[in-house]
């Protein structure tokens, strides 16, 4: 199989290395219009690089798109035109969706879309826990982390999650309420404050505080911020039944035994961590995504 990694940054880069990993036989090549970072990847992971995809003289089977997400929509539909399956790093935002979607079923291929989350064995258990109660419950989760540290190695105003349209804000919920929503069912009513705690200038709010409440009757507290200066993922879901709380890494799934009383460890598969990366970053979801 012939599989082009479009966009050579961050995201790029995990791709390629769980290829690799994965699919030791794929023909790997990498598509950057930024020499430096085409340069990097040609010397770290040996394969070719081009600035665009009209370059490649290979026909390729497969795409994967994992440019900033304000270009997704364009390249998807480049790369669903010249007959080829696409894989997306999450959309921030809508353009060409509906088309791209439609484009994919005329032509025969798969668009998929990520959706880490869904792979994390962590996610798995609380969801298949939740259920298995079939009664409502409370959760409280809070994901943030301060944004500059989300890629110290870029300038923050190149980074795309510090633009309004495509924020650090709008990215966490776009990757969280997914999961959310499968697990407690889809929201009846809500109730948002915002807030501005950081001096980064940053075009939108960077703190968010949603009560949610669930069909069903699940009701759920989430903070979102870009401002946490220690990088959080903490979760507690609580009924008179059970308590479990997850504080981002499959190591600390636990659940109260309500008869001993004692907080006990869920195993929730392997860690994967990759160095510069927050400790809740689990590339073995990457891999079974």
């Amino acid at each position: 199989m012939k599989i082009c990694v479009i966009g050579l940054g961050s995201m790029g880069k995990r791709r390629i290395r769980l290829l690799k990993r994965i699919r030791p036989d794929a023909v790997l090549t990498g598509i950057d219009q930024n020499p430096e970072r085409a340069g990097s990847v040609f010397e770290e992971y040996g394969i070719d690089t081009y600035a665009s995809l009209e370059e490649i003289k290979a026909e390729q089977d497969c795409a994967f798109v994992c440019t900033p997400p304000q270009y997704h929509g364009g390249i998807i539909k480049s790369c669903l035109e010249k007959g080829l399956h696409v894989f997306s790093e999450i959309n921030l935002i809508d353009d060409l969706y509906d088309e791209n979607i439609r484009l994919a079923e005329q032509r025969g291929k798969t668009l998929f879309l990520s959706s880490t989350p869904f792979y994390k064995e962590e996610m798995r258990l609380i969801d298949s826990r939740v259920k298995e109660n079939g009664r409502a419950c409370g959760y409280r989760y809070h994901v943030g982390q301060y944004l500059p540290d989300w890629h110290p190695w870029d300038a923050l105003d190149d980074f795309f999650a510090s633009s309004k349209k495509t924020n650090g804000c709008r990215e966490l919920l776009a990757i969280e309420l997914p999961w959310l929503l499968h697990t407690f069912g889809e929201i009846e009513h809500m109730h948002v404050v915002k807030g501005r705690f950081t001096g980064l200038g940053l075009e939108f709010p960077d703190t968010y505080f949603i009560q949610m409440e669930h069909a069903g009757g699940s009701v759920g507290s989430l903070v979102i911020d870009v401002v946490s200066r220690e990088a959080v993922r903490k979760l507690e879901v609580f009924h008179e039944d059970f308590y479990i709380r997850w504080d981002g890494t499959p190591d600390s799934l636990y659940e109260k035994d309500i008869l001993s009383g004692e907080m006990k460890q869920v195993p929730a598969g392997d860690y994967i961590h990759e160095e510069g990366y927050g400790e809740f970053i689990n590339e073995y979801a990457y891999a079974k995504e």
